[in-house]
Parts: structure tokens; sequence; C-alpha cells
């Protein structure tokens, strides 16, 4: 497995910062998160676009995801969320990018009504995304936080160039085993967010290994079936400004991954 950490956990960092980090501590790709307060965002032009690009290429370092804030799901009229999915797969396309991570966002809708819209939206984006080259990603978050939740709504889509993110720490919070969250989001998995907290109470990051989600279950479970794609490292410094400093985290973070994934061989 290739390992990636997100840029929510170096808030505002230049993004040559980002890659000598990257290179630095080992890391294979980064996942950017994609706002107007981080140096990437869809607002930036062709040649900014460029540059970021150049710079992670000239570092060995991939840029593995663009993570939007888009909610596939959420109330209101379809455009401006067909708008918002059409400029991150662009982003992501410019940047060589080969995922765009979105959020469900059903709010207080029924379920049902939810997975529709979610789904809908997905399929109308997806000829694009297949075109560019780039793959949407459906986290397992707020109202589909489980993998059951998320396999609802790919289901109903059916396109290869939409599948899932793994965030493993929602679907523990959903009350979803790895063993039961695997099986359902295997067929659309692009790859597995890793992160570590003290308690559903408390969500504050803490480093791999420090906390109580089930990381060492979810590696061998992974190792067992023979998957091979990328653990993201995802550190919500931005969110908990109070957490340890991310940058001095990751050379152990990756060595803890390291041993869990030799021990799961």
């Amino acid at each position: 497995m290739k390992l990636a950490f997100s840029t929510l956990g170096v808030p505002g960092m230049p993004m040559p910062d980002v890659a000598r980090l990257a290179a630095g501590a080992g890391y294979h790709g980064v996942e950017l998160r994609a706002h107007p307060e981080e140096p990437v965002h869809p607002g930036i032009g062709a040649d900014e676009r460029a540059r970021v690009a150049a710079e992670f290429r000239d570092a060995g370092i991939e840029i593995l995801t663009v993570a939007g804030y888009v909610r596939a799901a959420e109330a209101g009229p379809d455009e401006p969320v067909l708008a918002g999915l059409r400029e991150l797969l662009e982003l992501a396309h410019d940047l060589g990018a080969r995922h765009v991570r979105v959020f469900p966002g059903g709010g207080e809708q029924s379920p049902e009504e939810a997975d529709a819209t979610a789904a809908r939206r997905l399929a109308a984006a997806a000829p694009r995304a297949a075109d560019l080259g780039v793959r949407l990603l459906l986290e397992t978050h707020d109202s589909h936080r489980t993998g059951a939740d998320a396999a609802r709504v790919l289901g109903l889509v059916g396109h290869g160039s939409v599948g899932a993110i793994w965030d493993v720490m929602h679907t523990w919070l959903g009350g979803e085993d790895p063993a039961t969250s695997y099986p359902a989001l295997f067929p659309h998995l692009g790859y597995v967010q890793v992160k570590d907290i003290a308690s559903a109470d408390d969500t504050t990051p803490l480093p791999l290994g420090e906390g109580v989600l089930p990381l060492t279950e979810c590696v061998e479970l992974l190792s067992r079936e023979g998957w091979d794609g990328w653990l993201c490292w995802e550190y919500e410094k931005r969110w908990y400004p109070q957490a340890r400093e991310f940058p001095e985290l990751l050379a152990p973070g990756r060595e803890h991954l390291l041993r869990l994934l030799t021990d799961a061989a």
C-alpha cells in the first residue's frame, strides 16, 4: 500500500513546503484540501495550477486527491452542486490528481431522498469525470457515515468513475466494524483515510496508534483481502488548533503504518 496525508493537517502551508514535507517524511502522495483559505482551490488560474503540478511532480509526490466541499445530497437545486463538481473535476485534471473528494451532506432529508439526490448528481457528473480521467469519491461522512450508507448511493450510480473514500473514524462512529465496512465499500473503494482519536466524545486528532480507532484491524483486513491501494492520514489540525503540530508526527506515523503492514503480511 502507498501512504499519503491530507493538507488538513497543515492548514495554509505553501505547496512547495507541502511537497518537501511529504518527500522528507517518506510519503508517496498528498490529499490537497481545496478551499478558498488554502493555496489550491477552484479559483486559481491555469498558471498556478501548472506550477503546483510541476512542484509535486519534481518532488516525486503524487497529488492523490483534490478534497472538495461539495455536498452531493444537499437539499436544493441540482445545478449549483453540478457546477461545483465540474469545477473540482477540472482542477483535479489540471493538477494531475486522480480523485475528487465529495461529501454526502444529506442533512435532515430522509435516507431515501438523500440517496436519490446524491446518486442523480453523481451520475450526471460521471461522464465528465471519465472524460477527464478523474474519479469522484464519496466519503463516508455526516448523513452517510457508514459503508452501508455510501454503498446505497454508489449502487444507484453504477458508474466506474464514481467511488468511495473509507474514513475509518466515521464508520466507527456510525457503529460499523471494519469487517462490515470493507465488503460494502470494496466494489467502489478509492482509498482509505486513517486517523486516531481519544473517544467518540473527543475527536481531537491524536498520533496514529494512540487512540481508539481500529487501525490494526483495518490494515489486517485490507492486507488479508489483498487490497493494495492508498492509506491517507487525515489529521484534522484545521478544526483542532490545540492539537499537536502535524509535521513532527508524520515520520512516526509512517513508521506506525509500516509496522501494521509488516505485522499483517
